[in-house]
C-alpha cells in the first residue's frame, strides 16, 4: 500500500446532491444571460459576481475582506454586427462562419474572393494575375483570396500558409474548412479581415465567390477579476491546499452568437463550488482555498497575475489542484504535471485503483495549457486534471450544458476529497 494511503479514511459521499447542484450551476453559467462569460455585455463580470455570491452564501471567508482580485488587459471584442453572405446566401455565425479572433472591423457589400488552387500555389501565371488584380484595386479592398488548407500537407501546406499570411497583410483572406470551428480570443487586431467558412456552406467547385461582410470589432482595455475564497483550517495553520478553475470563456461573436463554454469551463467552476461547499461543512487540517480565475482563455492571464500578486505566500501552498473540463469522464481523466510529481500522482492513482472512481487516470508531463502552469513555474506542486469522454466539443458553439453527461462528477468530487486527505491534510 502506498505510504500516503495509511492516512486515508474513505467516507462515501454519494447521493448528497453534488451532481444536481453542479448541473444547476453549469446550466446557469451557460445561459445567454452570461453572454459566454467573455468581454461583450460584461459577461465575465456577471459570472464573477455570481461565483462570489455563491462563496458568500455558503459561508466562505475572503482575504482582505473581498473576493475579488482585479487586473487589466487589452482584448479584441466583437460587440455588434456580425454577418457574412456568399453569393447572396446568409451564413450562420458560429456554425457556417467565424471571424478570426484578431479580425478588425470590416464592412463590404462586394468582395470578390478567388480560391487558390494547388496549380496556382507555386507562382503560376494565373496566381500572379490574380495578385496583380488585387494590388490594382487599391483602397477599395474589393478582392480577397481563399485557401483550403485541408487539401495540402507537408511543405505544400507550409507554403500555402506562408502565402496566406503574406496576402493577409494587404487584403482579406478566407480559409475554407471541413471540420468544426475552434474559436479563441486575441489581444491584437490584424490589418485586414480573416474569416473561416465551412466549405459545405458554399459552392466549393467554384473558383470565386462574392462575399458580403459586416463585422464590428473593438479593442478594449478590460478589467477582469479573479474570485478567491477560503475555509480556515479547523485549527490554526500556515499551510494551504488550493483548488482552482477558470470561469471565463470566449464570450460573444456579435450579439446573435455566443459560446456557452459548458465543458470549458463551467463544469470545472461548478466542481470548484462543490468542493468549497464540502469544506465549509468539513474544515480540513490546513486552510482550503478556492480560486476562480479570469482571463484564462486570453493566455492564462488571471493565474499569472495571481502568482505575481499572491494574497498569501506561494511557498505555503502544499498543493494546487486545477479543474478544467470536468463535464464527462466516461473515458477517464488525464493529469498534467503527473511526471513532475510522481509521488502525488501515485497516491491519486492508488485511490482510484481501489475505489474505481474513474475508468483510468492518464499521465502527462508539464504543459502550459491551463491555470496550474504559472504556479508550477513558481515552484508550487500542482496538477491539472481534465476528463475525457464522447463529448468532443471544444471552443465552439456546441459546448453547451445539454451536451454534458456529468457522468463522473460525483466520483471526481469524492476522488478529490480523498486525495486532499492523503496529500494535504498534514500540519
Amino acid at each position: 500500500m502506498h505510504k500516503f494511503l495509511s492516512l486515508l479514511v474513505f467516507i462515501p459521499l454519494f447521493g448528497l446532491g453534488q451532481v444536481e447542484q453542479g448541473r444547476l450551476t453549469v446550466e446557469k453559467l451557460c445561459s445567454p444571460a452570461f453572454h459566454g462569460r467573455g468581454y461583450v455585455n460584461g459577461g465575465d463580470s456577471l459570472a464573477a459576481n455570481f461565483i462570489a455570491g455563491e462563496f458568500e452564501k455558503m459561508g466562505c471567508k475572503f482575504f482582505k475582506n473581498t473576493p475579488y482580485q482585479p487586473f487589466q488587459f487589452n482584448v479584441n471584442t466583437f460587440p455588434n454586427r456580425m454577418t457574412c453572405s456568399v453569393n447572396g446566401k446568409a451564413l450562420v455565425p458560429g456554425k457556417e462562419f467565424v471571424v478570426d479572433p484578431a479580425c478588425p472591423s470590416y464592412f463590404t457589400d462586394s468582395l470578390k474572393v478567388y480560391k487558390i488552387t494547388l496549380a496556382e500555389l507555386f507562382n503560376g501565371k494565373k496566381l500572379k494575375n490574380k495578385i496583380s488584380e488585387a494590388a490594382m484595386s487599391g483602397s477599395k479592398m474589393g478582392i480577397g483570396f481563399a485557401f483550403r488548407f485541408s487539401d495540402w500537407k507537408g511543405d505544400t501546406l507550409k507554403i500555402a500558409k506562408d502565402l496566406a499570411k503574406t496576402l493577409g497583410q494587404s487584403m482579406p483572406v478566407i480559409e475554407l474548412v471541413d471540420t468544426k470551428f475552434t474559436w479563441s480570443v486575441s489581444q491584437e487586431q490584424s490589418r485586414f479581415a480573416l474569416l473561416q467558412v465551412q466549405s459545405g456552406a458554399l459552392d466549393a467547385s467554384s473558383d470565386h465567390w462574392i462575399f458580403q461582410i459586416k463585422a464590428d470589432a473593438k479593442m478594449i482595455d478590460h478589467t477582469a477579476r479573479n474570485v478567491i475564497a477560503y475555509v480556515p483550517a479547523r485549527k490554526k495553520s500556515k499551510k494551504y491546499f488550493v483548488f482552482s478553475a477558470h470561469y471565463d470563456h470566449l464570450g460573444r461573436m456579435g450579439q446573435e452568437t455566443y459560446f456557452p463554454g459548458g465543458n470549458d469551463n463551467a463544469s470545472g467552476t461548478a466542481l470548484l463550488l462543490e468542493m468549497a461547499r464540502y469544506y465549509v461543512k468539513n474544515p480540513a487540517e490546513v486552510n482550503m482555498v478556492f480560486m476562480a480565475f479570469a482571463g484564462e482563455e486570453v493566455g492564462l492571464l488571471g493565474s499569472q497575475y495571481y502568482t505575481e500578486h499572491p494574497v498569501f505566500p506561494l511557498k505555503d501552498i502544499q498543493f494546487l489542484f486545477n479543474l478544467d473540463i470536468m463535464g464527462s469522464g466516461e473515458e477517464g481523466a488525464t493529469v498534467v504535471n503527473a511526471t513532475l510529481f510522481p509521488e502525488q500522482f501515485d497516491a491519486l492513482k492508488s485511490i482510484n485503483d481501489k475505489q474505481q472512481f474513474l475508468p483510468k487516470i492518464g499521465s502527462r508531463g508539464q504543459a502550459a495549457n491551463s491555470d496550474h502552469y504559472f504556479f508550477t513555474l513558481k515552484g508550487v506542486p500542482a496538477f491539472f486534471m481534465y476528463t475525457m469522454g464522447p463529448n468532443k466539443h471544444y471552443h465552439d458553439v456546441y459546448d453547451t450544458y445539454e451536451e454534458l453527461s456529468f457522468s463522473k462528477f460525483n466520483n471526481i468530487y469524492q476522488l478529490l476529497i480523498d486525495f486532499g486527505k492523503v496529500v494535504a491534510w498534514k500540519r
